[in-house]
Parts: structure tokens; sequence; C-alpha cells
């Protein structure tokens, strides 16, 4: 018998993320939800890039914290290789993030993240509830540069 995991179950949480629903987040881009909380707006993901993939401006407006555990995320304060942990902190702000080769990590966000264009508007605000609907399949996100037109 096969359990489906609840992602926003109260209490204890033990989860495989062979477990999850992989979903597209963005063009080369894929997670697994693996927790979220309508109490605090905490979030976890297993994130998996593929090649090119890359995440568009965005801001923090709560802190987030990501280890990586398979190739190199690129970003614009630094690159962070397999085994690095890394913490972004409120009001920390990004003009890109990529990857060239393929990448996976857990990220753990405490509050939401405010993906811009290249003018600075923003196109989303990337939550706990932005990502329960995405895992559903209610929502089609794109958090990558590319295709933004194909992206609601």
């Amino acid at each position: 018998m096969t359990v489906l995991h609840e992602p926003g179950k109260l209490g204890d949480l033990i989860v495989n993320i062979n477990d999850c629903h992989e979903v597209a987040l963005g063009v080369g881009t894929t997670i697994r939800l693996l927790r979220y909380s309508e109490e605090t707006g905490d979030w976890v993901l297993w994130v998996h890039m593929e090649p090119g993939a890359t995440f568009a401006p965005h801001w923090h407006l709560g802190h987030g914290q990501y280890f990586v555990t398979k190739g190199e995320l690129i970003y614009d304060v630094g690159s962070a290789p397999a085994g690095t942990y890394g913490y972004e902190p409120i009001g920390s702000r990004h003009s890109e993030a990529r990857c060239e080769e393929v990448t996976e990590y857990l990220f753990m966000g405490h509050g939401a993240v405010a993906f811009t264009d290249d003018a600075g508007d923003v196109r989303f605000i990337l939550n706990h509830e932005f990502l329960r609907d995405v895992a559903k399949g209610e929502v089609v996100s794109n958090v990558a540069n590319e295709g933004l037109e194909e992206a609601a």
C-alpha cells in the first residue's frame, strides 16, 4: 500500500523524497515539496536543476537556508558546490542564480520570496501557499529567466 505524502501535515513528519511528487517550478527546475506550515509560513523543498537552469531576479522577504548535495549553485554572491551550506538573510537580493551541471539541494524557506522582472516589478510571490498550489497542480510556475511568456 502506497501512502501519499502530506506536506502540510501537523506534528512529527518523516519524509522520503521518493514519496514526494516531483513538479516543475520553472524551465529546467523541479521540486519536491517536503513540508510547509500554515502557522509559520515555513517550507522545505528538494530542488533539482538541469544544466543551464536559472532563477530569475528575486529578493527574500524571509530568510532561507540551503545545503547542496550535488552539482553547483552559482549566483551573484558566490558559488555553492556540493557539500556547501548557505544562508540568505531577509532582504537578500539576487539578480540571478543558475547551474551549469545537474544540481540538487535541500532548501528551507522561512517566509516569502518575491520574483521580479528585469525592471524590478514583482512577477509573483513564492511562499508556502504558492508552493502548496504548485505541488497540487493548481498553479503553473516559472522561476526561470527563460520562457516567461508561458508562466501564469
